[in-house]
């Protein structure tokens, strides 16, 4: 059988270290964690490959609870501006984009809200560096797209479109779109894309799986699965790089619960649920998760909370009621519906709530499924940026999982720009209370939800800890809900493969699977503003190493 020795480190487990420095694995499997000589002279380890750890942590492979690696890998085929920051630097890179750019489309992604005023940068912006090529670029949150007047002409979006249920059209003071779409009424331009092609969707899914492993990432779950937004389908990339045995991770699936949902139509989306599950695990896939998005994003005002939202200068009394308060995509009987149903079906349900009233929604959903059908699986919400104090005891009462976006915790200029201003003083104080959860026994889960974020789990462990930005000046955000650096790096394992439902995996015991990292440095034996520059320096996925740098 093959033999792996790692030794010379740190090993660390569910919340602790571990008794003396090496890691052998056999068959697949964790054989022992002991002393590094005494290891050495099993007869089970002859003939190992040996890793030197370095003084560094070994620890279990992360797993990813919400993550978009399709999208992700699909995205970064195309324009991405991620790592441009201000206006002039984005414009600059579409600019040189555009020029080499021969294609009926200018499609890509990832500017920052924060570089614009209001978080809406306008078409007139964009033309003068695209011309009359359509232009489509979503932003780094994925809940906003920036487009050209092309763009809109080519959709028919003008002063008479009404915005969309789901949606809203950011306009001048004569009504005329001024060049931002907010969720829904991104649609209105999506369906005119040019279609993702299936080989651009596996080539797309390849590389989001090789960026995983190289930050020590083996287990995921895509966050949405089936078509959204104007992305592909997933699905069929997954099943073709399964079945060719090319997709070397444990991964699985959350079904798309489509936001025109009604109380009638829920009994047929539960039945066509349940043979996509039944086909899509014939092809080596789980998708026995559906994914229900509850609202949208704070920064945007779609996020759906129990008061209006404060903002400046603005006469919100002229505006929708959904947009004072953010957007519930789904009543409340349509809520209640669906996932009852769901649940009663055997799927497990992946909650995006973000807005305390979207918490709230999704947690009495749970609440009113039937015990029997409600303890079936693992239910979890996603975000959970704004979380009134009184709703924190319920996660454990129900036994509903915090699905963490820790990276997002923190002060910058996103949040002190766009957010805070807008949630006010008292609301501000009840983000991302993480510690809060732990103290009343809720299970803790992170992810990262790339390519909204990095998938880095060292960047949102850092940030888990410090409630900073690595090498920022500004004041951690609301401090008494930081983790200790055992119970980020807990949540990220342990937490994140028990949710996914991904037994034996997640430690380093005796018989677990053999799904673990090398570190760069031993995180616990420096100051925890030195936790980001940790890295993966070593993956390995059922005793074979998959990344290594």
């Amino acid at each position: 059988m093959t033999a792996l020795l790692i030794r010379g480190g740190r090993p660390w487990s569910d919340g602790g270290s571990l008794a003396g420095d090496a890691v052998l694995v056999v068959g697949g499997r964790i054989a022992a964690v002991g002393d590094g000589d005494a290891l050495a002279a099993r007869d089970d380890a002859a003939g190992a490959e040996v890793i030197d750890a370095a003084g560094a942590l070994i620890h279990p492979s992360f797993a990813d609870a919400h993550v978009h690696a399709a999208m992700a890998g699909i995205e970064a085929l195309g324009l991405d501006l991620s790592e441009a920051h201000g206006a002039r630097a984005c414009l600059d890179r579409v600019a040189a984009y555009a020029a080499g750019h021969d294609g009926p489309w200018i499609v890509g992604g990832g500017w920052h809200m924060s570089d614009y005023a209001g978080g809406t940068p306008t078409a007139v912006a964009l033309d003068a560096v695209t011309g009359d090529v359509p232009a489509f670029l979503v932003n780094a949150d994925h809940h906003g797209a920036w487009v050209n007047t092309a763009a809109l002409r080519a959709a028919g979006i003008s002063a008479s479109t009404p915005d969309p249920a789901d949606g809203r059209i950011e306009r001048d003071a004569d009504g005329s779109p001024t060049g931002t779409l907010h969720e829904g009424a991104m649609a209105l331009v999506e369906r005119h894309l040019p279609p993702v092609t299936a080989d651009d969707a596996r080539a797309g899914l390849a590389a989001a799986a090789s960026t995983l492993h190289g930050f020590g990432v083996t287990a995921w779950q895509e966050a949405i699965v089936g078509e959204y937004g104007g992305h592909v389908d997933a699905t069929p990339a997954y099943a073709t790089l399964i079945g060719e045995g090319a997709l070397a991770a444990r991964v699985s699936g959350a079904l798309w619960v489509p936001r025109d949902l009604t109380v009638d139509s829920v009994p047929a989306l539960v039945a066509r649920f349940a043979r996509l599950r039944e086909a899509n695990a014939a092809a080596g896939f789980d998708t026995s998760t559906a994914k229900i998005m509850v609202d949208g994003v704070a920064e945007n005002r779609t996020a759906a909370m129990h008061e209006p939202y404060l903002v400046p200068g603005c006469d919100c009394g002229t505006r929708a009621p959904q947009v004072e308060r953010g957007i519930a995509y789904f009543s409340t009987p349509v809520l209640r519906a669906v996932t009852a149903a769901l649940a009663a079906a055997g799927f497990a349900l992946h909650f995006h709530a973000i807005g305390d009233r979207a918490v709230t929604e999704a947690l009495d959903a749970v609440e009113a499924i039937p015990v029997p059908d409600r303890n079936r699986r693992r239910h979890h919400v996603a975000h959970v940026q704004v979380v009134d104090p009184v709703e924190v005891p319920r996660f454990a009462a129900l036994g509903v999982t915090v699905n963490a976006q820790a990276l997002w915790a923190r002060h910058e200029d996103q949040m002190t720009e766009l957010t805070v201003p807008i949630l006010g003083e008292r609301r501000a104080a009840w983000q991302y209370p993480f510690g809060s959860f732990l103290r009343a026994g809720a299970a803790l889960a992170m992810g990262s939800d790339w390519p909204v974020s990095t998938p880095d789990p060292w960047q949102a462990i850092h940030t888990a800890v410090t409630r900073q930005e690595p090498g920022s000046d500004a004041p951690p955000l609301n401090p008494s809900e930081a983790l200790t650096l055992s119970q980020a790096l807990r949540a990220y394992t342990a937490g994140s493969h028990a949710l996914l439902g991904l037994e034996g995996s997640g430690v380093l015991e005796v018989g677990a699977r053999a799904d673990l990292c090398v570190a760069s440095r031993d995180p616990f034996a420096g100051a925890p503003e030195a936790i980001a520059s940790t890295r993966t320096v070593v993956t390995v996925l059922g005793g074979d190493v998959v990344a290594r740098s």
